[in-house]
């Protein structure tokens, strides 16, 4: 039921005891990791995290279509997940703990930031979407132990509750985390675009009509590199420089290879790796 992949580096942030309310940005989010006056944030600290929105994708016959909705509001069924996905790696690269204010969704952006209130007895947790999931029985959302024992609801499994995005919260938490990974919001809505619009810089040896498994497109060199060397598992893995309105960025590209089918299945690997982004170029 859940996707797992990666390492990379980031610090952040939620920590919300139910029933407590907030008056300041700041004690919504802290980005320094610091932990503000008078409030119930804690910095919690992960091997990896990148943000992602990911494309459509298919689970048990039903398409689901990851985007930005900062408008989003959901009333619905909530269960959680605990001890069987304890330190292992969530959709956006981050290390599970069940003892931390996490979720999973289904289309939210990873991170993005929600509020969830159980219907059931009313009280509210904040917690940070990094996962993919749930997709049993209708459930919209799946929500770490620690944030279920909060809500009231460990014991019984499931609830009744509302999730709504944090819009100006989630806001910030994605230009930290682009910032992070040394791209510009401006830069990264480019990445993906056709590639008519893209200028290659770096020579190829390969045959023209080869195909690639592209991975992602990055400003910051070291964060292509790291991509690469955790991907070399999955076959001949290289960094492809191009330009984008004026703009360097590295390409993460596994290949190539002669055939469709070839491609398709070294796609499908890197997905179930957790790189819902990743697609087949041709060149």
């Amino acid at each position: 039921m859940r996707f797992l992949n990666k390492k990379l580096t980031v610090l952040f942030l939620v920590f919300f005891i139910a029933g407590c309310t907030t008056s300041s940005d700041d004690e919504i989010l802290s980005f320094s990791g610091n932990r503000t006056k008078n409030s119930h944030i804690y910095r919690i600290s992960s091997e990896g995290g990148t943000y992602k929105v990911g494309n459509p994708y298919k689970i048990f016959g039903t398409w689901y279509y990851p985007k930005e909705d900062y408008n989003y509001v959901e009333t619905g069924t909530a269960s959680w997940y605990g001890r069987d996905f304890h330190a292992k790696s969530t959709a956006n690269g981050e290390k599970y703990n069940m003892n931390s204010l996490t979720a999973a969704h289904r289309t939210l952006p990873l991170p993005s930031i929600v509020k969830v209130t159980n219907l059931e007895n009313g009280r509210s947790v904040i917690l940070r979407v990094n996962d993919r999931g749930p997709y049993a029985k209708n459930r919209i959302i799946d929500i770490s132990k620690k944030g279920a024992e909060i809500l009231g609801y460990q014991n019984q499994g499931t609830a009744r509750v509302r999730v709504e995005i944090m819009a100006k919260e989630s806001q910030k938490l994605k230009a930290a985390m682009l910032q992070k990974q040394g791209i510009s919001q401006t830069a990264s809505s480019s990445v993906g675009k056709s590639y008519n619009n893209v200028v290659k810089t770096q020579k190829s040896s390969y045959k023209s009509g080869m195909k690639f498994v592209q991975a992602g497109s990055f400003s910051n060199y070291d964060t292509a590199n790291d991509l690469k060397n955790r991907l070399s598992k999955y076959g001949k893995t290289g960094i492809y420089t191009t330009k984008v309105d004026g703009t360097k960025f590295y390409r993460v590209r596994i290949g190539p290879y002669k055939s469709e089918s070839e491609a398709n299945y070294v796609l499908d690997e890197v997905m179930d790796y957790g790189i819902y982004n990743a697609k087949i170029v041709t060149e």
